[in-house]
């Protein structure tokens, strides 16, 4: 295989391979460079004696993947305030023709699962987003992973039972979630108080992730009065030149505040029911930079 041939096939499934570390990681700059060494190892490798290129590729950035996330766990535990994954836009457009399967890829990468995905151990997390995201049978995760078939089966059965039981529930149905986040903006901009306690559920929370490094609250907001109370207080303090950008982040609408054309805050909903039940909104201005040309 020639370096141009090989170039060829790495950026083929360039997309992938960044999608698996992503969810492995949940920071494009983490996933970015574990996909460069892929690259680097793919490059250096005997490719004589790769019959299937994809597999291949995926099995070291899995690797890859595992050794950064036991590298930044440590980094997360140091983490100010609550944490939220770096916003990942996503815009599935016409690449996904399926709808079944645009529903699992946006689930798969939403803000609510990459949380709880965090509390699993780096095996199980590997062994969770190969078999739920990218439906890989267990035989061949098991030799991606360099571990027993029945093993990646208890694994695996751990985590699904682990985030089965902490998963949020929400609607997944675009148009409902663009139409609330729609109301909610308005309400919010407008510091209406009545109309956001008119779409939030009475149990809602709102996380904020700043990192320290913006103001958010340094911990998660719980029911309809302080999440509502709080959005009406920070819209009187306002923006400067602030401005709004719908976009599609992690599988589902969201919006981007701008100050003078530069990324302030991300924000996102869940909804179920028609109501809002959780409100995130991510400030951490490492976590924007890749928004500003969105």
């Amino acid at each position: 295989m020639t370096t141009d041939t090989a170039t060829e096939v790495f950026e083929e499934h360039r997309a992938v391979l960044l999608g698996v570390a992503y969810r492995m990681l949940g920071r494009v700059a983490d996933a970015e460079d574990v996909v460069q060494e892929a690259w680097l190892r793919w490059s250096g490798a005997d490719r004589s004696e790769v019959r299937v290129p994809r597999a291949f590729l995926v099995r070291v950035t899995t690797r890859l993947a595992v050794d950064r996330l036991r590298q930044i766990k440590a980094r997360n535990e140091a983490y100010v305030g609550p944490w939220l994954p770096e916003p990942y836009v996503t815009e599935f457009g016409g690449a996904v023709p399926d709808a079944a399967e645009r529903v699992m890829l946006a689930d798969s990468v939403s803000l609510a699962v990459l949380v709880v995905l965090e509390s699993l151990s780096p095996l199980e997390r590997a062994v969770f987003v190969l078999r739920e995201a990218f439906g890989y049978p267990y035989a061949d995760i098991a030799a991606m992973l360099d571990r027993a078939e029945p093993a990646v089966r208890q694994l695996a059965g751990r985590a699904r039972k682990h985030v089965d039981e902490r998963r949020p529930r929400y609607d997944v149905d675009p148009v409902q979630r663009r139409d609330l986040t729609e109301r909610f903006l308005a309400a919010a901009a407008d510091g209406d108080l009545e109309g956001l306690m008119s779409l939030l559920a009475p149990d809602v929370r709102l996380v904020g992730d700043s990192g320290g490094k913006a103001k958010a609250p340094l911990r998660v907001l719980q029911s309809a009065d302080n999440v509502g109370r709080f959005l009406v207080g920070a819209a009187r303090k306002g923006i400067a030149a602030a401005s709004f950008r719908f976009l599609e982040l992690n599988g589902g609408p969201a919006v981007l505040v701008l100050s003078g054309g530069e990324p302030d805050s991300v924000f996102q909903l869940d909804v179920l029911d028609g109501r809002i039940h959780s409100v995130y909104v991510i400030r951490n201005p490492d976590k924007l930079r890749r928004l500003a040309g969105e």
